[in-house]
């Protein structure tokens, strides 16, 4: 093993996923109605959007199934929603996540065990992917790690709503972090505390570490079989493993 997956919302970012969602939810509501657009149209179309991303099929990134299927929707609603609505409002997010969102991070407790790990496994030579859900803009993953202390360029790869064109639990997600890694399922291990999404990648032949401080387990699935532990646990599996470099 030479490469380690990392998931954020949940793993390296400790939150609760539902508080997470509810607060980001409420936050951009305000801001719309700062900037005088109409979250009571914008919010359910950006939900629909937000599931097309979830069944995307791989013929357009997730940005584009995002803002075709956010548009479409509004468009449906009222003929304003047009190509110069979609400028404005795309800026006005950029915006949404330098500014407002930041409140998010308030919520966040980092810690000092997860830094150490990810920091002690780059010193030893292995590569770190930020295998975050992409539905998130690269702004928003930037600004989410952060409040962890991390930057983009701690990883060697971070998937982004830009660059992806399926999303977890796909196993061509997975694929394509393997392609774009020239890696095989066993140079790797994902860390990860969703046990449907983050724990599928041990169905590729991937080796898993199932994070359980804020661990989803939705179907209350067996999780036995997986290697698992708190973030100091990890912590010391990862000292034991031998440098590359």
């Amino acid at each position: 093993m030479n490469t380690v997956l990392f998931d954020l919302d949940g793993t390296l970012l400790p939150i609760d996923m539902k508080d997470f969602v509810d607060t980001f939810m409420e936050l951009l509501k305000g801001y719309l109605t700062s900037r005088d657009f109409n979250p009571d149209d914008i919010v359910p179309s950006i939900w629909k959007a937000i599931g097309a991303m979830e069944v995307n099929d791989g013929l357009i990134t997730n940005e584009e199934m995002f803002w075709k299927v956010l548009m479409e929707d509004l468009s449906s609603k009222d003929e304003s929603y047009d190509k110069k609505f979609r400028r404005r409002f795309q800026k006005s997010l950029d915006k949404f996540y330098t500014g407002d969102f930041q409140m998010i991070r308030y919520m966040v407790r980092p810690s000092q065990e997860c830094h150490d790990a990810v920091m002690m496994l780059k010193e030893k030579g292995y590569r770190i992917v930020l295998a975050t859900k992409p539905m998130f803009p690269e702004i928003a993953v930037k600004e989410r790690l952060s409040w962890l202390g991390f930057s983009l360029k701690d990883f060697d790869y971070v998937t982004t709503y830009e660059n992806s064109c399926y999303t977890k639990p796909n196993k061509k997600y997975y694929e394509h972090i393997l392609k774009i890694m020239d890696k095989d399922p066993g140079d790797c291990l994902m860390v990860g505390n969703d046990v449907k999404e983050d724990m599928f990648a041990a169905e590729m032949g991937i080796d898993v570490f199932l994070i359980e401080d804020y661990m989803l387990n939705p179907d209350n699935d067996d999780t036995s079989m997986y290697k698992s532990g708190n973030w100091k646990l990890f912590k010391e599996y990862v000292n034991d493993l031998p440098k590359l470099n």
